[in-house]
């Protein structure tokens, strides 16, 4: 009988130490912040509990050792082979995050320590880099097409850009350079006339000084 008494103790504790061993607690839980297929941030959080219990999974971001907002909770039923959730979060290089875990009366605790992101963002995280995304740069349509550079017909031409010439309030066509000559020299077409009028006064002058002295010749002999 002390023999049986012994064997099932020891049976007892073995089943204890088991069913403590499959019982849920935080150490089935694991977070990590990870990238999507599209390069978008997230935390998956993995539940191995192989009792199957049901928990509620809450996610933080943690600013100067406090909450700073709720990125989300969900539900998850543990597996052996491990449930996960994931929850979409464009979380920033290094940043932390709390994940709490709460399981009927059994677990009511964080994951510790806090959830630490990578070093670097995901590739389609708009905190990555300060560079525009594809659809930000000018598309081909926004530069000026050829439409609406200045044709040649609307650079000033040559003509209207050129300085008048000058011209005078006088209209009379301006002398010729011969006619400038014989103006200074005094041989105009009146000079053959007026050489013409003078020999001729000079023939009825002289004509009158004969027939003067004719006539006085002719008086001194009578």
């Amino acid at each position: 009988m002390r023999i049986l008494g012994v064997a099932s103790a020891t049976a007892a504790l073995a089943l204890g130490v088991a069913g403590n061993a499959m019982a849920c607690n935080i150490r089935d839980f694991s977070a990590v912040a990870g990238c999507d297929d599209n390069g978008k941030g997230t935390i998956t959080v993995t539940d191995t509990d192989a009792s199957g219990k049901e928990a509620t999974v809450s996610v933080y971001l943690e600013s100067n050792g406090a909450d700073e907002k709720l990125v989300g909770e969900k539900k998850v039923t543990g597996t052996s082979a491990g449930a996960t959730l994931t929850f979409s979060e464009e979380w920033a290089p290094k940043a932390q995050y709390r994940v709490h875990i709460k399981a009927a009366n059994i677990v009511d605790e964080d994951i510790t320590p806090n959830l630490t992101t990578p070093s670097e963002a995901c590739k389609g995280s708009g905190s990555e880099t300060g560079t525009p995304s594809p659809s930000e740069t000018p598309k081909p349509s926004d530069t000026p097409s050829a439409s609406e550079t200045p044709s040649p017909s609307e650079t000033p031409s040559e003509s209207s850009s050129t300085a008048p010439a000058t011209t005078t309030g006088d209209n009379s066509p301006s002398p010729a350079a011969g006619d400038s000559n014989l103006a200074e020299t005094g041989a105009n077409s009146n000079t053959p006339m007026i050489a013409g009028i003078a020999g001729a006064l000079v023939l009825v002058g002289g004509g009158a000084v004969f027939f003067g002295m004719r006539r006085r010749g002719a008086s001194k002999s009578n």
